[in-house]
């Protein structure tokens, strides 16, 4: 995974959306371990060595799905099938029952999250289908939904910001090249 991942996005799926940005972060198992661990979908050194190469179809498949519900326009047709189609296939995932947690006692007795079984795909796939069922329905959350402002940026996040009025994925990244071209146009124009 070339770029570190990503969780500014106010939701888990809309954070797993952005795997897609700057390039493909989801290459490899190795790479999905990675983010499944750091999106805290497991709680840190839960064995993952069981993902294979064909889970990286099924996560894909759901970011894609994802991808179609979240851009989608607000005035959905109820006859837009691609819509239709993504809503049910996540709903499907959502069924799946997800890894259940217990507590259990450290070497110097405090105690520490665990799964009670070993991930399946199946399971990680219905955590991030559920948030995607909170994030559709929560009407507060979809009137929030904006795409970034920044040049090519694909990014979907939830704008929680004062006045809902935040135009970037990210005012580091984005927001600082919208800056930095900014200056350059006005520089350009001011020796002009």
């Amino acid at each position: 995974m070339a770029h570190a991942p990503r969780f500014d996005c106010g939701h888990l799926c809309l954070d797993f959306l952005a795997t897609t940005h700057p390039e493909e972060q989801l290459d490899s198992p190795d790479s999905l371990r990675t983010w499944i661990t750091a999106a805290g979908l497991v709680p840190e050194g839960t064995p993952l060595d069981h993902i294979a190469p064909h889970w990286l179809v099924g996560f894909r498949e759901l970011r894609g799905h994802i991808g179609r519900l979240v851009r989608a326009e607000p005035d959905r047709k109820p006859d837009s099938r691609p819509f239709d189609i993504s809503l049910a296939r996540v709903n499907e995932l959502a069924r799946a029952a997800t890894p259940a947690p217990r507590a259990v006692r450290t070497a110097d007795g405090t105690l520490t999250r665990a799964l009670d079984h070993t991930p399946e795909c199946a399971t990680l796939l219905a955590l991030i289908a559920r948030d995607t069922v909170e994030l559709l329905t929560d009407p507060d959350a979809c009137a929030s939904l904006r795409q970034c402002a920044g040049d090519n940026c694909p990014i979907v996040y939830v704008d929680t910001s004062r006045g809902r009025r935040r135009r970037w994925c990210s005012s580091e990244i984005c927001g600082n090249r919208e800056r930095v071209a900014r200056h350059r146009r006005r520089a350009g124009l001011a020796r002009a």
